[in-house]
């Protein structure tokens, strides 16, 4: 297939700040951006050349957003995968398509799929089950728990999740969960979390990004470390080839997150996949060659994908709304000149109207030329924005 040259429209479905950075890459490299979302403060909506604000599977908005764009892809996975073959039907590239997207919107497939990739990668999931009734809450073997009970579909961010130290505790949490499809994973002897991003093309080159080392609080990622700190070299081999291998075998063409536990006995776990730009990738907007956001670009236009390479050691620490409210929960503004005074820091806010307590509203990203001074300055900003250390 011939590539997609400027200045031809591109689409994205939805408009977060993933859209808002690929509306950004994509006008960098002189195309323009329509963007599909329901929501009218759309931090996306705000800077594409067209915005249709309206539903998923509003049939006129996807009419008005087919005739615009000769491709479009997604920004988070929990657009309807229909619309996706809706749009093929009517000659829009769309990657990713819509049967790796599906399968990262249900759990009980992703984790099917994951363990069939075992035989490629060498890299097992974590045990789990499937539970759709309360009889099957009842018939779990002991072994499993503690765990982590987790709805199948439209659970991110630490949503749609209880943890269960035992049997007991299953029912009154997939009762509280809607007594919907759950997937149960046993809780494993964790060490740390890492996030490998990859970008497929659609001739097949494939291009990866360093791995990154994730610290999570409640359930919402605080910090990427990059490179990963407490990851051997064998181990991030093992790590990148097997998330090349992954993204092969479900066919994808565009930027995939894989997310991975490392146990303290050394064996990786692989946990779940994003099917787009992942918040463990903002680092790359200012440490890489080519940012995941324009290798989203790249590869939707099936242009040669960009050099991966790290250029400097980098921590993205993760400002969420809270930092935007005093001790007595009045609205104030974070103090951006302190912060920025640190040289290392690289500031990046989302353009969110409303501050909320949990909401992502923006990142920093400290460039050193190692870990521990890059680490040393995220700190000092922690401090000066009242985030806690610990």
């Amino acid at each position: 297939m011939k590539p997609i040259f400027p200045s031809h429209w591109l689409g994205i479905l939805g408009g977060g700040q993933l859209g808002r950075y690929f509306t950004q890459a994509a006008q960098d490299l002189g195309y323009s951006v329509c963007v599909l979302d329901p929501d009218e403060d759309s931090p996306a909506g705000k800077v594409a050349q067209k915005f249709i604000q309206a539903d998923y599977l509003d049939e006129a908005a996807l009419k008005e957003f087919a005739s615009i764009c000769v491709a479009a892809s997604t920004e988070f996975e929990n657009v309807p995968a229909k619309v996706l073959d809706w749009l093929s039907e009517q000659n829009v590239y769309v990657a990713p398509m819509s049967k790796p997207v599906s399968i990262a919107q249900n759990r009980t497939a992703e984790k099917q799929f994951l363990s069939n990739c075992s035989k490629l990668t060498d890299i097992q999931t974590a045990p789990y089950c499937i539970i759709t009734s309360l009889d099957e809450c009842k018939h779990i073997p002991e072994i499993m728990f503690p765990a982590i009970l987790k709805t199948t579909r439209l659970g991110y961010d630490g949503k749609g999740q209880r943890s269960i130290k035992e049997l007991n505790d299953l029912e009154k949490a997939w009762i509280d969960l809607g007594q919907v499809e759950c997937i149960l994973e046993k809780k494993l002897d964790l060490a740390f979390e890492v996030s490998a991003i990859v970008a497929r093309a659609q001739d097949n080159q494939v291009a990866i990004f360093p791995v990154a080392q994730n610290e999570h609080r409640n359930g919402i990622l605080h910090l990427s470390v990059v490179p990963a700190p407490l990851l051997s070299e064998t181990q991030e081999l093992k790590i990148l080839e097997a998330t090349k291998k992954i993204i092969c075998e479900l066919d994808y063409v565009g930027v995939l997150c894989v997310e991975y536990f490392v146990l303290r006995d050394g064996q990786i776990i692989v946990n779940e996949i994003a099917p787009r730009p992942h918040n463990s990738g903002h680092h790359t907007l200012d440490s890489c060659y080519t940012s995941q956001f324009e290798q989203q670009v790249r590869a939707l236009a099936r242009l040669p994908l960009g050099q991966t390479t790290l250029t400097q050691s980098v921590v993205m620490l993760n400002l969420l709304g809270d930092i935007w409210f005093d001790a007595d929960q009045k609205l104030v503004d974070p103090p951006w000149d302190q912060v920025l005074a640190i040289p290392s820091a690289k500031l990046h806010l989302y353009g969110k109207t409303e501050p909320k307590l949990g909401r992502k509203m923006g990142h920093i990203n400290f460039l050193a030329d190692n870990i521990q001074s890059a680490m040393a300055d995220a700190k000092s900003a922690m401090e000066i924005l009242g985030i806690p250390l610990e």
